[in-house]
């Protein structure tokens, strides 16, 4: 894999926080090679490790893009929840930033029957035929609408299973980890000094309770994805 240069810069990260782990009380012995002093009570993560790692990452996302492969990201807390579906839909990703359902990877087909009635609820309200049901049944669906939307909204589009799975926090999303792990799929976790580094195919030590700190990572992958993406297109 070809390496490239992503403009990552230490001093911006420092500036949105990438560089603050969790408290020295509360984190996984584990994660020691990626953690560069304390400070306060709380860990300091070595910076240049996270560079390391995320310009991986982008290498990556940037060659599996150039081929066309599909993304799924993932991130469901509040903090990531709105940086996770802005730059999905600018990467052209599907997400996942509400709830991840138990099952929705190794169940693929429970999940691709709730799609389908995912669509088919969206094409009666577009065609106006929930409007003309009696106000009880009109209300029914739309409760089932709204819920669908609030869950399966990101992936509405998706048609099998994704090629990688970026991943913003381990602790959270740990079930959507373990399920990509036992399908095989690559998977780019951002993870805090808590974590555990050797589960994610590429992980990326980094702050993943500051917003700042998570738009800055995720930035940097869906500027690779989309300049693979242009590749893709240039070069089908």
């Amino acid at each position: 894999m070809t390496r490239r240069y992503w403009n990552i810069n230490l001093e911006q990260m420092m500036g949105a926080g990438v560089h603050f782990g969790h408290g020295t009380r509360k984190w996984n012995p584990k994660m020691r090679p990626y953690i560069s002093a304390k400070r306060k009570g709380i860990h300091i993560t070595n910076l240049t490790r996270t560079a390391r790692f995320l310009s991986e990452a982008c290498d990556l996302v940037f060659e599996a893009a150039s081929r066309g492969k599909q993304f799924l990201i993932v991130g469901t807390k509040n903090k990531a929840a709105d940086s996770v579906a802005w730059a999905a839909i600018r990467a052209r990703c599907h997400y996942v930033n509400k709830k991840w359902l138990g099952g929705m990877l190794t169940n693929w087909s429970t999940t691709e029957t709730r799609l389908h009635k995912f669509r088919d609820l969206r094409m009666e309200q577009k065609t106006g035929r929930l409007s003309r049901l009696p106000k009880k049944d009109a209300a029914v669906f739309k409760r089932q609408l709204s819920r669908l939307q609030t869950y399966l909204g990101g992936i509405k589009y998706m048609t099998g299973l994704p090629d990688i799975v970026i991943i913003v926090d381990q602790h959270e999303e740990y079930t959507a980890l373990r399920e990509c792990i036992a399908l095989g799929i690559p998977t780019i976790c951002l993870i805090d000094t808590n974590c555990d580094p050797n589960l994610a195919d590429i992980s990326i030590p980094a702050n993943d309770d500051a917003i700042s700190s998570i738009r800055l990572i995720l930035n940097k992958l869906v500027f690779a994805i989309c300049e693979g993406h242009f590749s893709y297109i240039r070069n089908p």
